[in-house]
Order: C-alpha cells, then structure tokens, then sequence
C-alpha cells in the first residue's frame, strides 16, 4: 500500500483529485468555529 501524499503547497481541489493528496475535509471544523464567534 502506497501512501499519499500531502498536499502542501497545493491551491486547487483539482490538483488534489488528480494527483492523488491526502485530504481531509474540515467543513464542520469551519460551522463549529463560525457558530462559536471564536476562531
């Protein structure tokens, strides 16, 4: 099993998709902060 690779320095979502980046979506990380009012 290969492991992928982060993707740091990369801008795109596409980039991401097409060469292969790890990634972690943080979407309710973001709302949990938002809702907050702390960040």
């Amino acid at each position: 099993m290969t492991r992928k690779r982060l993707p740091i320095g990369i801008q795109t979502f596409r980039e991401i998709r097409e060469d292969d980046y790890y990634y972690v979506d943080k979407t309710a990380f973001a709302e949990q902060l938002i809702g907050s009012g702390k960040y």
